[in-house]
């Protein structure tokens, strides 16, 4: 039993992990009229295996219209470059529980499946529906079905592939379809149920090229990039007035108090000198009377009319009282 056990983990240890060798692939919608536009992402263990996988999205999605939330667009993935998986339009097709929702008592329902061939070879199924205001004759169902599919095919035979994508995605073919079943019964609701590619044609090549496209995205992304670090850099900046605002009042009122301490000292260093210099100015005025003879001494003892007996220190004395 030990044996096995062994053999069976070490041929689990063997197993390749598969999710490890997968990776992500960015799912781009047809050159023509979406110009390569990213629309999601898709793991794949080889390009190979993503040929013919079929990728759904809302056409609000992709185009922006939120009328368009219950219209979902199918792609199919039909050539891989490098990490780009290239897609063509499958066709669309509306949400079952929104066309539910337009069925009503005492209303008719009309709807057909209509295959048509376009100006570039294109084989594309068509299924229109349509809602009437009342009930209708099995013969005014049948009329109106006649003009829906003479308006579908002689529109599909004058357009190519992607004018006629357009204008179903648009809802022109749908008002050409409302004004073609009026001639038989009035129509409440009418709606291209549902599209589908059943056959290629001649594909075109007008637009830009995938390398085009890559080359704007780049610019495009350093663009918002360089915007994005401006904008952080004005934030910064705007953090820093205030601190730089603060760090100069700081110096400012640094400033003031040495400017103050430098007057306070210079006020004591000024009052400190007066003294020394009125003392330096009294010593400059008085006679140096130790380098003077007695007689001398003495001469200016009578002027001040003082006693002139004793020794020179005791005259010299009596002289600085």
């Amino acid at each position: 039993m030990a044996s096995k056990g062994a053999a069976s983990r070490a041929a689990a240890r063997k197993q390749k992990d598969k999710w490890k060798a997968k990776r992500w692939y960015t799912i781009r919608a047809p050159r023509q009229p979406w110009h390569f536009k990213v629309i999601g992402e898709t793991l794949g263990e080889e390009d190979e295996l993503l040929i013919g996988r079929m990728y759904e999205i809302t056409q609000q999605e992709v185009d922006g219209d939120f009328s368009k939330l219950h219209v979902k667009l199918k792609f199919r993935v039909t050539e891989v470059v490098g990490q780009d998986a290239i897609t063509e339009f499958a066709g669309h097709e509306v949400l079952k529980d929104h066309v539910r929702r337009q069925v009503r008592r005492y209303r008719g329902k009309v709807d057909d499946v209509i295959d048509a061939i376009t100006e570039d070879g294109y084989y594309v199924r068509i299924k229109p529906f349509l809602i009437t205001q009342g009930r209708v004759k099995t013969s005014q169902k049948k009329g109106i079905r006649d003009e829906c599919r003479d308006v579908v095919l002689q529109t599909a035979a004058r357009n190519t592939w992607i004018s006629l994508q357009k204008m179903i995605l648009s809802g022109e073919l749908e008002q050409l379809l409302e004004k073609a079943a009026r001639k038989v019964a009035s129509v409440k609701i009418i709606m291209i149920r549902k599209s589908q590619l059943i056959q290629d044609g001649v594909i075109m090549e007008d637009g830009p090229t995938l390398d085009e496209i890559r080359e704007e995205e780049s610019r495009t992304a350093a663009a918002k990039k360089a915007a994005l670090d401006a904008a952080m850099d004005e934030d910064e900046s705007d953090d820093l007035v205030p601190d730089v605002l603060a760090a100069a009042e700081a110096a400012a009122d640094d400033s003031d108090e040495s400017s103050e301490e430098d007057e306070e000292e210079s006020e004591d260093e000024s009052q400190e000198e007066q003294p020394a210099e009125e003392e330096a100015e009294e010593s400059n005025d008085a006679p140096d009377y130790a380098s003077m003879k007695v007689a001398e001494l003495k001469e200016h003892l009578k002027a001040a009319g003082k006693p002139v007996s004793g020794k020179k220190d005791e005259l010299i004395a009596r002289l600085m009282e």
